[in-house]
């Protein structure tokens, strides 16, 4: 997605919400991945992995200072997501394994 010049305030704002939408878009499909993966892991433990969501956030960070944007925004987004995530995923689990 490539950034347009705008020329007026509304222009800009309608930019922006389309930009909103995609990801809104980007993280329901991202969610969609994190309910497949629940087929393969076979404990919460493994859910809650600290060194891949670390990995996660820590790619996260190295791209967000590659765009210029700051690493603390996008890691407490991140974080936000992620923990959200980790319960869906967790639901998940429960739903398509017997304990």
């Amino acid at each position: 997605m490539e950034m347009i010049k705008c020329n007026t305030l509304e222009e800009a704002r309608k930019q922006i919400d389309m930009v909103d939408e995609k990801l809104v878009e980007l993280i329901a499909l991202r969610n969609s991945y994190i309910k497949q993966i629940a087929q393969f892991k076979t404990s919460v433990e493994e859910v809650k992995s600290e060194e891949r969501i670390s990995d996660v956030i820590n790619r996260a960070r190295a791209k967000a200072i590659e765009l210029d944007l700051s690493p603390n925004l996008i890691n407490d987004m991140f974080i936000r997501m992620i923990d959200e995530m980790v319960e869906t995923e967790i639901s998940e689990l429960h739903n398509t394994k017997v304990f």
